[in-house]
């Protein structure tokens, strides 16, 4: 008897464990309510933030959708952030109409867009943007066709953003099958430049400290081969390179001085047989070692204290041209290799009523330089910063873009007027304009490629026929 016992309570007693263990499960599940169970996702199991929320990469939350939007032949490209080559220079093959008729240049379509200023970039009959939704309050990665603007695909994800003086301020990247962007909030989104899936994402205000500048993010993502280089500005990374295909980093630059992230994008650099990245930090300029993110070189010479936007110029034979607005003026910079190491020297500064770009960077041809000052001229400097021509009455650009392709400079103004003129030129020749834009803060970055150029203004994104016929 005593045998049976031990043999049923060796069977039933673990048995009715388990199936009191199974039924107070029930019980917990039915009180919680199914509202209150969510999936567990890549990101999200970090430490609570100090209101009780759990920190969350908003990026690997998103869902993509598909349109019916199918992509424009030709191979012209603007894949990034001041074209092909970062320089505000397109090597456009289609040949440009020299002047329009009195109706302009023909607009082929233009869409809606949130509230902001960000530009486009276009590869393989694609038009790449970084948008909001305002209305379901996410942030959304946009495919849309060169040509007719239909959308092919989104990537959106939750995003909290207030106005303020717009929300989007940087343009995407391309380069192969991956294309990068950064929304206002610092969030990085890496996805398939054809579908639209999600390669990766990176949070860089949790992940690497760094600080949402005010009025947002306004740094453009560099591709750089098989890497991406970012600028968070945080306590152990000024700068930061991640592998383009997995996100992954490679490494990051030390940031003794902590200096912030401001609007500003990374350029890259070659001198004395080193490839390097130049940045403009809160507090001053800074180059990179490419290979391994090692500091080469800072000064605290150039720094603007309410907001520094433009990009550096880099020009030949190791000088950077670096300007800025309220009422910073303009800074040439010049390396030099002394004892094994390199140092930067000021060349020459020119004061605001000279020049100083509040938006947008100059560009560079055949040595001189080109620009929007701040009293919204355009101008022409010669490499030591003598003004050689300005528009003067004839061009009132405010804060508005511009861009150079094949002896054309394109610039358009706050209130979406539209001129052409010569560039290179020995003096400010206007060979057509255009109101080609009804809204305002006509200021996003402007992008050619086909033969189409894309502008936008506060809330309108046109796609516009410049082709010669």
């Amino acid at each position: 008897m005593s045998g049976r016992f031990r043999l049923f309570s060796s069977v039933f007693v673990p048995f009715a464990a388990g199936a009191a263990a199974l039924a107070a499960l029930a019980v917990w599940l039915a009180w919680l309510g199914e509202g209150d169970l969510q999936p567990r996702l890549p990101g999200t199991d970090r430490s609570p933030d100090g209101d009780g929320s759990v920190a969350v990469n908003p990026v690997l939350t998103g869902q993509r959708t598909s349109g019916e939007g199918q992509p424009a032949s030709g191979d012209g490209a603007w894949p990034a952030f001041r074209g092909p080559n970062r320089d505000g220079i397109s090597p456009e093959a289609t040949p440009l109409a020299r002047t329009w008729g009195p109706a302009g240049p023909r607009e082929l379509w233009a869409i809606d867009v949130g509230e902001g200023y960000g530009g486009a970039a276009v590869a393989r009959g694609r038009v790449y943007l970084i948008d909001y939704d305002r209305e379901n309050r996410k942030s959304a990665l946009r495919c849309l066709s060169l040509a007719d603007g239909r959308e092919i695909w989104r990537y959106a994800y939750p995003l909290s953003v207030k106005r303020n003086h717009g929300m989007t301020r940087t343009v995407p990247a391309i380069a192969g099958e991956h294309v990068v962007a950064i929304d206002p909030k610092c969030n990085v989104v890496c996805a398939d430049a054809t579908t639209g899936e999600l390669r990766w994402g990176l949070n860089l205000v949790r992940e690497h400290g760094a600080t949402v500048p005010a009025w947002y993010a306004g740094q453009c993502p560099l591709i750089d081969g098989d890497r991406v280089i970012l600028a968070p500005g945080g306590p152990e990374a000024l700068l930061l390179a991640v592998d383009l295909a997995t996100g992954r980093p490679l490494w990051k630059t030390p940031n003794p001085r902590g200096w912030k992230m401001t609007h500003s994008s990374v350029m890259p650099m070659e001198f004395a047989g080193r490839r390097m990245y130049v940045y403009c930090g809160s507090g001053g300029v800074a180059g990179v070692a490419a290979a391994d993110g090692a500091l080469l070189w800072e000064t605290i010479d150039w720094k603007i204290s309410i907001a520094t936007v433009p990009s550096p110029l880099v020009l030949e034979r190791g000088r950077v041209f670096l300007s800025g607005g309220y009422n910073a003026g303009s800074l040439m910079l010049e390396l030099r290799e002394e004892a094994g190491k390199l140092t930067p020297h000021p060349v020459f500064r020119l004061p605001p009523e000279t020049f100083g770009a509040t938006q947008h960077s100059p560009v560079v041809l055949q040595g001189r330089l080109y620009g929007i000052r701040a009293n919204g001229h355009f101008v022409c400097l010669d490499p030591q910063g003598k003004v050689l021509w300005s528009s003067g009455a004839a061009g009132q650009f405010g804060l508005g873009p511009f861009l150079v392709a094949a002896g054309l400079g394109f610039a358009l103004n706050d209130n979406g007027l539209l001129s052409l003129f010569e560039a290179p030129a020995e003096k400010f020749n206007l060979l057509a304009k255009a109101q080609v834009l009804k809204g305002r803060e006509s200021w996003g970055p402007m992008a050619l490629a086909n033969g189409r150029l894309i502008v936008r203004d506060l809330t309108r994104l046109v796609c516009l026929d410049v082709a010669a016929r």
